[in-house]
């Protein structure tokens, strides 16, 4: 597909947006609720039983605050991936109309909309830059609201704490790094949780940029 021959034509993002920023509040809650079990493990302490892993291949019962912790795990990913998704229809259509209302090819082909943000290395400042890129061809010459900043740092910090969005271990061992290192979960979770409120900024600030040039446009085009 060659977005330089594609001109679609301008689409509605304000329905796109309020899916995204719900999805950013849901996921932000998640998060905190994620923090909050954290710590009630901490303070709870380790059980009697020991560790989870008992080694040789065992593992003891979870606890009642270990099973929910578990639930809590679950749900906060359905959030995050519905966040994801929310984010990516709403990124993909200001993209699409800020090529229309540029009359430009964007900086990045539109695989980068969706590899950018797994790609090693790549995903550091790609998103980042989809984002710049939309701002500055919807609202030319205008500068970079600051919020996308915090956001994309803010998002950095929880995807490259160890600890956060791209921690690959199991459940079952950020509960037992609960008993043990909570401070660092906790500062992961807490960088998340600023990255989604500032996430829903983002969106609601280019949102109002792209609907003013649109309405612009179209009272031009009367």
């Amino acid at each position: 597909m060659n977005d330089d021959i594609i001109q679609p034509a301008l689409r509605p993002v304000r329905g796109a947006a309020r899916c995204a920023v719900a999805g950013f509040v849901l996921a932000g809650a998640a998060w905190v609720a994620q923090a909050a079990w954290q710590v009630r493990l901490a303070v709870a302490g380790l059980p009697p039983s020991g560790p989870l892993d008992q080694g040789d291949g065992r593992h003891r019962p979870l606890t009642g605050l270990e099973n929910a912790y578990h639930i809590v795990s679950v749900l906060g990913d359905a959030a995050t991936l519905l966040c994801a998704v929310a984010f990516l229809v709403w990124l993909s259509r200001v993209r699409n109309n800020a090529r229309v209302l540029s009359g430009q090819a964007p900086r990045y082909a539109w695989p980068w909309v969706y590899a950018g943000w797994i790609v090693p290395v790549v995903n550091l400042w790609v998103p980042r830059g989809i984002v710049v890129d939309v701002h500055q061809k919807s609202a030319p010459g205008e500068r970079l609201p600051r919020v996308v900043n915090w956001w994309w740092g803010l998002w950095l910090a929880g995807m490259l704490s160890g600890v956060g969005l791209m921690y690959a271990g199991s459940t079952d061992d950020i509960i037992a790094r609960a008993y043990t290192d909570a401070q660092f979960l906790v500062a992961a979770d807490t960088a998340i949780v600023g990255a989604a409120v500032a996430g829903a900024f983002v969106v609601r600030a280019l949102t109002a940029v792209q609907r003013k040039r649109m309405g612009a446009a179209e009272n031009h085009g009367e």
